[in-house]
């Protein structure tokens, strides 16, 4: 590589699993030679109390570490990995509220010619994980930005002899009915996939 890569994930994560998901992509973006992660949440929209109603307050412990993106930060980035639960076939409120605010980024072009991708967890199988995907990608195409996602390449999007997450559009997770079920190994390896891949690319376009 010609230059330091910059890849920035930023993600949402309710009970830790994309959380998961975004260290595993790092971990990929980091076997990118000169290719360096750096890991984001973003803002919770939700209250103290609807949080512990939902028993969600000790999962979040794991990632309060990580610090808060700035809107500003997505501009100082070569690729952007974005990570959010699935919530009726379309990304988390917390992650839409943080998008709405890049009017500005959008009116400069701040993000035009970046490397994109996506990331996500559902509580099924078939619970929205390719729409949630597929309609984040309207967004980032609105900011001109070079859409990548889980190529064919990692061969185990095509397993069938256990429960798995991942399709061509992005690496992803299945939660269970009360986020019982973690990331399998499959679908951290997917995701480590997908982090490695996006980097190389944005590699090359940077020259």
């Amino acid at each position: 590589m010609s230059k330091d890569i910059k890849v920035l994930i930023v993600f949402y994560s309710m009970y830790g699993h994309v959380y998961q998901m975004a260290e595993a992509m790092a971990k990929g973006v980091r076997e990118a030679s000169g290719a360096d992660a750096v890991i984001r949440r973003v803002p919770e929209t939700l209250s103290t109390e609807i949080l512990v109603a939902m028993g969600a307050t000790e999962a979040q412990k794991a990632f309060a570490h990580i610090p808060v993106c700035k809107v500003d930060e997505l501009g100082t980035a070569d690729a952007i990995i974005f990570g959010t639960p699935t919530r009726f076939g379309n990304m988390c409120g917390q992650m839409r509220q943080f998008l709405d605010a890049t009017g500005q980024l959008w009116a400069s072009g701040a993000l035009v010619g970046k490397v994109g991708s996506v990331f996500t967890s559902s509580a099924t199988q078939h619970g929205g994980q390719e729409s949630t995907i597929l309609s984040f990608h309207t967004t980032l195409l609105h900011h001109g930005m070079i859409i990548a996602g889980l190529p064919y390449s990692f061969k185990g999007q095509m397993r069938i002899d256990e429960i798995t997450g991942g399709s061509p559009y992005g690496a992803s997770t299945i939660a269970g009915g009360s986020g019982e079920r973690m990331p399998s190994e499959n679908e951290l390896a997917a995701a480590q996939y997908q982090g490695r891949h996006v980097a190389t690319i944005a590699a090359k376009l940077a020259g």
